[in-house]
């Protein structure tokens, strides 16, 4: 199969690599359309993310989905052919966070693209049969892909605990801050306020469930009247002036990966009996993910804005210091001619209104 790979010191090749062999509980899927995260990016130019450096070639890329080909012995193959979204992790189920439910805090969790583990930039790729999820017909390659930020935003609303009438400010308008806008939509968030320092990002965000949207610093945030603040830019000035947005007993989500240490206002934080905490990746996201999209109350095709092959993989990573760009999806396959000359800047203020409070989905996604 063919393959991108990163190599130390940031040069980038196309090769061919034997085709994974699914173990006795695993899957072979061959991949459709891979999302291009941050982490890929900041691999490529910095070749290291915290303690994780990349010293060997490896394969990038996290966010994907494909079609199942072929399965290990212990799984039926009445799976073969079927249109899955993978969940890209691999934890021992034996730990004791995984036991707790919390298996994304593993750890012995072996992570896609994550050195020295290879990821999805490839042709094939192995995953345990109940980490492959079947999507529904009318969940696009690129959705299925998109699961994945799409369940760190859930992760990061649950953690927030705000639900109808509530309101939450998100600070970041990256895809994460977006999708965080639309989850908290979906679960029926009364205001929404996004802030962001770039004027283009701010004006998309309307679009992505927004009913608000500030420049930070600009004497516009709101002064202790929110109730949730989700913080997905990694600033730490952003960090600060949204810890004091909260009203007492409001709850702070860090999302956003920034400095390994920060100072905050503990005043505030023990004054107002701020929850503050972390969200790490996800657990137990994917029913819920493929029931918003399928639903149409997040729209995770409208924020693909950069379609590329394999061999343009470089310039995939690249392709956020663009503007307006939201999300560039690599087709390891090549990029299908049904989509090659799609539009990217498709209306999203036309998706479905929250209107059904009682809904199974809804009471999940508030959890």
């Amino acid at each position: 199969m063919r393959a991108s790979l990163l190599h130390p010191g940031g040069r980038m090749t196309v090769e061919h690599r034997p085709v994974p062999k699914p173990g006795s509980a695993e899957v072979l899927v061959r991949i459709g359309a891979v999302g291009v995260c941050g982490s890929d990016s900041h691999y490529l130019r910095h070749g290291r993310i915290g303690d994780h450096i990349v010293s060997e070639p490896i394969i990038l890329g996290h966010e994907a989905g494909g079609v199942i080909v072929d399965v290990g012995d212990t799984v039926s193959r009445t799976r073969l052919g079927q249109r899955v979204s993978i969940e890209p992790q691999r934890p021992d189920m034996a730990s004791r966070e995984s036991r707790r439910g919390r298996y994304n805090l593993c750890p012995h969790m072996r992570f896609f693209a994550t050195p020295p583990v290879d990821g999805a930039l490839c042709e094939y790729v192995t995953i345990g049969e109940t980490f492959a999820h079947e999507v529904p017909a009318e969940v696009s390659d690129e959705a299925a892909a998109l699961c994945e930020p799409l369940s760190v935003a859930i992760a990061a609303i649950r953690k927030a605990e705000v639900g109808m009438g509530d309101s939450v400010l998100i600070a970041g308008a990256g895809p994460i801050g977006l999708l965080c806008a639309q989850v908290a939509r979906a679960s029926g968030v009364g205001r929404i306020v996004i802030s962001e320092p770039d004027s283009l990002r701010r004006d998309m965000a309307v679009n992505f469930g927004a009913t608000d949207v500030v420049e930070p610093g600009a004497g516009a945030l709101p002064g202790g009247d929110v109730d949730a603040f989700v913080d997905a830019s990694g600033v730490a000035a952003a960090v600060v002036a949204g810890v004091r947005s909260l009203r007492p007993a409001g709850r702070a989500v860090l999302v956003g990966m920034g400095a390994d240490d920060m100072t905050l206002p503990t005043s505030v934080i023990q004054n107002r009996e701020i929850v503050l905490t972390g969200v790490f990746r996800y657990a137990n996201t994917w029913p819920t993910a493929l029931s918003l999209i399928g639903s149409g109350r997040v729209d995770l095709d409208a924020m693909v804005t950069g379609r590329f092959d394999l061999d343009e993989v470089p310039a995939a990573l690249d392709a956020d210091r663009t503007p307006g760009s939201i999300k560039a999806i690599v087709y390891p396959g090549g990029v299908p001619e049904s989509v090659r000359f799609e539009s990217t800047s498709r209306d999203s203020s036309a998706w479905r209104p929250f209107v059904n409070p009682a809904t199974h989905v809804d009471k999940e996604v508030q959890q």
